[in-house]
């Protein structure tokens, strides 16, 4: 309880010099329900009941167990910027603990609509949490909701969180920015951007690009096999340097050009484009690709599928997105433990039945 107090000490109390639970041990409550389950403020609520004596072992509880519209009503103030700051702290000193070391390898940059936060009348625009995902630690590093700005915007912010000295960033054609480029550049990374028609000219110069390059001599491509889940798939790499032609598009940091295409059986083969900051060797290519799906994989289908996060009806204020970011910290601590036969669901609920299992997973970050 210290160490997590240590990171959020720092975090504001949107409450009146009235309020009577303390922020912390409310967050600390939040986060072990979110643990072992809970999806709404109500579960956080019922689970404090339940876990009253366990509660009462760790924490003081001065004025009885906070109810569901405490935490609701916390949730919606709290600034989410500063509880990403102390998801930040929280991280940093359970990344040191696991001895994880900074980070390296490739950053997913996605985002991922919380489709029921949504005020009435805007069910057209819920809210938009966009998250940088590592692929080495497999855990959430930054999160930030997407504004006014949308998610380019946003992922411009969450750049700015991250030390990317070793990294390569991958992100979707939405992202294929200059601005965008550059803020990864600015922060020592590489990127590995996906280019579609929203960039034609582009486009048309990493097709022309890599059109030359197969009908030159050589080794400028790698392929790849993969049989999962009954589906076999084939993937082939082609790089081309864009030193010809980078002067010309004024893109930030342009070195080549890639295209992957992939076949699942006797479906129609599928053709994609890439920007590159640095030449990758083709089958090197392939497995940064390949890496950045683990954002939808690992992530984004996790918190619908486990944290039921496409059902999550929290709507007002701040919540959904201080909401969010607690799932990706509950996630990243469960994915943390070093148990690699139990499943992910298996293990918020084996920690909601076994209370030695759930604090076991706090006790990595000594």
């Amino acid at each position: 309880m210290e160490r997590f107090a240590d990171c959020f000490l720092d975090l504001d109390d949107p409450r009146g010099p009235n309020a009577l639970h303390d922020l912390t041990e409310v967050l600390f409550i939040a986060l072990l329900a979110t643990l072992c389950g809970a999806t709404s403020c109500c579960d956080m609520a019922l689970f404090a009941r339940i876990k009253e004596d366990l509660l009462r072992s760790v924490l003081e509880l001065n004025y009885g167990l906070p109810s569901h519209d405490t935490f609701s009503r916390i949730f919606r103030m709290l600034d989410p910027k500063g509880f990403e700051k102390a998801f930040q702290r929280f991280m940093a000193a359970f990344s040191a603990s696991l001895k994880l070391g900074r980070n390296k390898g490739v950053i997913a940059v996605d985002g991922k609509a919380l489709r029921c936060a949504y005020e009435r009348g805007r069910s057209h625009m819920p809210s938009l949490m966009v998250t940088a995902w590592g692929a080495k630690t497999r855990m959430a590093l930054a999160n930030v909701l997407a504004e006014e700005g949308g998610e380019a915007a946003a992922a411009l912010s969450l750049i700015e969180l991250l030390q990317l000295r070793d990294c390569i960033v991958t992100a979707d054609a939405l992202h294929c920015r200059r601005d965008t480029a550059e803020a990864i550049l600015a922060a020592q990374g590489d990127y590995v951007l996906a280019v579609k028609n929203n960039q034609p000219k582009l486009l048309e110069a990493a097709k022309t690009a890599i059109g030359t390059a197969r009908r030159k001599k050589g080794k400028r491509s790698a392929q790849g096999k993969e049989i999962s889940h009954g589906r076999r798939e084939e993937r082939m790499a082609v790089v081309a340097s864009a030193s010809m032609v980078a002067k010309e598009l004024d893109f930030p940091g342009l070195n080549a050009f890639a295209m992957i295409t992939s076949k699942r059986g006797a479906d129609k083969t599928v053709e994609r484009y890439y920007l590159l900051s640095r030449y990758h060797r083709p089958a090197q290519l392939l497995t940064i690709v390949r890496e950045h799906w683990g954002i939808e994989n690992r992530l984004h289908w996790t918190l619908d599928v486990v944290l039921d996060e496409d059902l999550a009806r929290n709507r007002k204020d701040n919540a959904p997105a201080n909401l969010a970011i607690l799932r990706r910290l509950a996630l990243n601590i469960a994915r943390a433990h070093p148990d690699k036969k139990t499943s992910m669901r298996g293990k918020l609920k084996r920690a909601g039945w076994d209370e030695r299992f759930m604090f076991d997973m706090l006790t990595n970050m000594r």
